[in-house]
């Protein structure tokens, strides 16, 4: 009977894991991609070819992170560690495997009752109670590392995509600019031509324009090849051919943070992968010392034993001749070498100490680049910012004033053509800072491991905001 309930026990481990092999393998993009647009419930249910077509026509954040799930060769072979790690729990707590001997001598043993043809021992080894199961928790710890792995695996490829979404989205923000400016571009050129042929402005003007222009066509050249290069980097995200057509990129809002600089370092130490797999790093080094006392102790070995007797080959037979013999084994190791069950020991405790401090290196670490990010995203949002509500419309109105001066000969066209230049460069810096913003709030996220711009717990009311 307790035989059964070890089995039975061991069947419901297996059928545990299996189920969270299940959830990773289905749900776990819908709970990851909280930060963003969440894949959608058709985006989930449909096929790779479906989502393929999709991806060609209007390509959405949550459609390239369902896509990236299926088909990106890292998060399968990180899903595959984590299942061999899982597996690997039975392998950890069974017995070793049953050991056969058989000896034949070819020149038989003579004893009392005959000769000795052939013999045979089967023997188990049992571990000191305690070895197999401190070895099977060493072994959990494993597969629950290799879970977060699984997680932070997920969450990179996740960021990947981000950041190419939001370059992307800049590449061709800035190509709309770029055409906006070389239509403007070319009407000024044909208002310079007129006033040259009319004396009212001189070749140098002229030629300005049609320099700004051509630099403006440069643009348009350079940002082509930018996008071809994003494109490319993409699909290698995505698993898929480098030039497979990409349609248009939806742009999303870009909400701001709601946790203070303080609650995000919190928020990290609890939700972080580094942060959790140091952690259990040292959960697994504490069950390791406890492994290396037990490891001290003294196996045990149970065995039968059965040698084949042959007939005595003498003038009287004596009493039992001839009869098989057949006995009990039983032995243990002696750990009498305890220099080397000190060494064990230190070595278990070294690692503890290794983990620990490992742990906070990994804190102090995801600190500092939390702080770093933090100053650049609310950065990026004060340029965004000034640029939107101030510079551009300044450079806007500086362009309508010199245009009318110019009409009515108070400035000259060099004058109109660099407060134009000035409004184009201004909209790509605010492009760049949207982008930029976008960006670091995925790295941000990423750090954190959790979203930023919604709450999901009951945080103090007066945390601070940090993009307020």
């Amino acid at each position: 009977m307790k035989g059964f309930s070890i089995r039975e026990h061991l069947g419901s481990i297996e059928k545990r894991l299996r189920i969270r092999i299940w959830f990773v393998a289905t749900l776990f993009p819908l709970y990851l991609a909280g930060s963003l647009s969440p894949p959608s419930y058709a985006a989930q249910t449909m096929s790779t070819e479906e989502l393929e077509a999709k991806l060609t026509q209007m390509a959405t954040l949550g459609d390239l992170v369902a896509h990236a799930y299926r088909e990106n060769p890292s998060i399968r072979a990180a899903q595959e560690a984590w299942r061999a790690k899982v597996e690997s729990y039975r392998l950890a707590i069974a017995l070793p495997d049953p050991q056969l001997n058989v000896n034949y001598f070819p020149d038989p043993i003579e004893t009392r009752l005959g000769p000795q043809d052939w013999n045979l021992t089967l023997s188990q080894m049992i571990p000191f109670p305690g070895k197999l199961s401190k070895s099977g928790e060493v072994v959990q710890a494993d597969s629950r590392i290799a879970r977060l792995k699984l997680d932070q695996t997920v969450q990179n490829v996740i960021l990947s995509i981000r950041e190419s979404y939001h370059e992307l989205l800049y590449i061709r923000e800035a190509k709309t600019v770029v055409k906006q400016n070389v239509q403007l571009l070319d009407h000024l050129r044909k208002v310079s031509e007129t006033a040259y042929a009319a004396d009212r402005a001189v070749l140098m003007d002229m030629v300005k324009a049609q320099s700004q222009s051509g630099q403006l066509r440069y643009d348009m050249l350079l940002l082509e090849e930018l996008e071809m290069t994003e494109k490319t980097r993409l699909n290698g995200i995505l698993n898929r051919a480098p030039d497979a057509p990409l349609g248009p990129v939806k742009a999303e809002a870009l909400p701001p943070i709601v946790f203070g600089l303080e609650e995000l370092y919190r928020r990290a130490e609890a939700h972080q992968e580094d942060i959790r797999i140091a952690g259990m790093e040292v959960e697994k080094a504490d069950v390791k010392i406890d492994l290396a006392r037990y490891q001290n102790f003294p196996d045990f070995k149970f065995g039968l034993f059965y040698a084949s007797i042959g007939d005595p080959d003498v003038p009287v037979d004596p009493d039992h001749a001839g009869r098989d013999a057949y006995g009990v084994q039983a032995g243990l190791t002696l750990p009498l070498w305890f220099g080397k069950s000190k060494a064990r020991l230190n070595v278990a405790r070294a690692e503890m100490k290794k983990a620990q401090a490992a742990e906070q290196a990994r804190i102090n670490d995801t600190r500092t680049k939390i702080r770093n990010l933090f100053f650049r995203l609310e950065n990026a949002r004060r340029i965004m910012k000034l640029y939107r509500e101030e510079l551009l419309p300044q450079a806007a109105r500086s362009m309508e004033i010199a245009e009318t001066w110019f009409q009515e000969s108070e400035s000259t066209f060099s004058d109109f053509v660099e407060t134009q230049a000035v409004w184009y460069n201004f909209q790509l810096a605010l492009a760049r800072a949207r982008a930029d913003y976008g960006k670091f709030l995925a790295q941000l996220e990423r750090f954190v491991g959790q979203s930023l711009s919604q709450r999901t717990d009951n945080a103090a009311e007066g945390a601070g905001k940090g993009s307020q």
